[in-house]
């Protein structure tokens, strides 16, 4: 079946993620964004994961966990529209999330994994999906939103932050 973005009922909050993803194929598109967070992820030295590329800005290890927090939350708005659930979803503050993670308690090396972990299930997730399923529609944090899209988002969302990870972060070290 093909995929793609419907960017008519795509919420404009989320355009600039998914526009990283749109000229792919969801799962494939998924599984590609795994795997460019894993490369970046290899190359971080454990003592650098605390890193901030600026005073108030999440550490290496916290937008790692803010990737997995997030991921989770579109997950699992994913499938409550799936199943047809219409129950409207609030959002979340990721700030409110971020010193909630544990980031430091773990190394960069046990994020790397989880994060891994987290993506097999989300690809998981979406390989199962119908495709009646794929355009169904929910409500999350004020936004209409459809499943496909969510899954996007998600893909997008993660080359974002690989992007932020690689200029911001990563790039004077």
């Amino acid at each position: 079946m093909k995929t793609s973005p419907d960017f008519n009922t795509l919420p404009s909050y989320y355009r600039d993620y998914v526009a990283y993803v749109e000229r792919q194929e969801l799962l494939p598109a998924l599984k590609s964004s795994g795997e460019t967070i894993q490369g970046i992820v290899h190359t971080i030295p454990e003592e650098k994961g605390e890193h901030r590329y600026a005073p108030g800005k999440w550490t290496i290890k916290e937008v790692l966990c803010h990737l997995m927090d997030a991921e989770r939350i579109f997950a699992y708005r994913a499938l409550r529209f799936a199943r047809n659930d219409n129950t409207p979803l609030a959002g979340y503050e990721e700030n409110d999330y971020a010193p909630q993670a544990n980031a430091h308690a773990r190394t960069v090396k046990q994020l790397a994994q989880e994060l891994k972990n987290l993506r097999a299930t989300t690809l998981d997730l979406f390989t199962g999906f119908t495709p009646v399923m794929l355009q169904r529609m929910g409500t999350a944090n004020n936004n209409v939103v459809s499943v496909i899209n969510i899954g996007y988002i998600i893909a997008g969302h993660e080359i974002h932050h690989c992007t932020i990870l690689k200029q911001r972060y990563l790039n004077p070290l």
